[in-house]
């Protein structure tokens, strides 16, 4: 795969985590969304420097489309696997974001391997906090990827 293959994809995912956390929080629509990736007012910028490439739009479509169309599933994944005590909603919304996309492409994009999606969303967790929010993000999504990739390791 192409440096910039590579790099459409880390802006496709963190323009789906972006898009994710403003439709919770102003209640934005998934074409809404869809219409500013495409016309390039996602990803903003942030400290990760892969921001600056064109995103891959059809990864970015599946992965709010489907976090979206399936995201009751993708909570109970989720919610399964965080610590005793703790509930999704207790959460930062962020992170919330990174988990449902991540969940959506452990899901959707068997062609990804697993470590690769993984690996991504711990790097955008990294932009956005500095405590154990990525370690916390690894370990959730690593519990996630045997729920619903339950035959194993794609591609």
């Amino acid at each position: 795969m192409k440096a910039g293959e590579i790099a459409a994809r880390s802006a496709a995912r963190l323009g789906a985590v972006q898009a994710l956390y403003q439709m919770e929080v102003s209640g934005a629509s998934t074409a809404d969304v869809i219409a500013d990736f495409a016309a390039g007012k996602l990803p903003r910028e942030t400290e990760a420097s892969y921001t600056e490439s064109e995103g891959d739009l059809d990864l970015f479509k599946v992965l709010v489309e489907k976090a979206v169309d399936r995201q009751a599933t993708y909570d109970r994944a989720i919610a399964r696997n965080l610590s005793k005590g703790w509930r999704l909603e207790r959460i930062d919304a962020v992170a919330r974001a990174i988990l449902r996309a991540g969940a959506a492409e452990l899901e959707q994009r068997r062609d990804i391997p697993t470590a690769v999606v993984i690996d991504e969303y711990v790097e955008i967790a990294k932009a956005f906090f500095e405590g154990p929010e990525p370690g916390f993000i690894n370990a959730a999504l690593d519990a996630c990827a045997h729920d619903l990739r339950p035959d194993g390791e794609s591609a």
